[in-house]
């Protein structure tokens, strides 16, 4: 079987992200780059579609909403 294609990329991220990306990897046995790579699939196959679902006229009418009631919002919050 091949070996899989790889892509090298060094981001700058949060240290406490990291700290935390460290710890699950130490945790669980994995390396970085595994839970980094899981955390990337889970993102991209099932958040970024996720986000598609509500129709865009009916978040501009909920945002529209938000904005008009907001001081009610915001008491209602307390």
């Amino acid at each position: 079987m091949p070996a899989t294609k790889t892509k090298k990329f060094t981001p700058e991220i949060d240290a406490k992200l990291y700290d935390e990306l460290v710890a699950v990897a130490e945790q669980n046995g994995q390396t970085k780059r595994h839970v980094l790579e899981q955390a990337l699939k889970f993102y991209l196959h099932s958040v970024v579609p996720s986000q598609h679902l509500v129709r865009p006229g009916v978040m501009d009418a909920f945002e529209q909403s938000v904005a008009h009631n907001r001081d009610l919002l915001q008491r209602l919050a307390k």
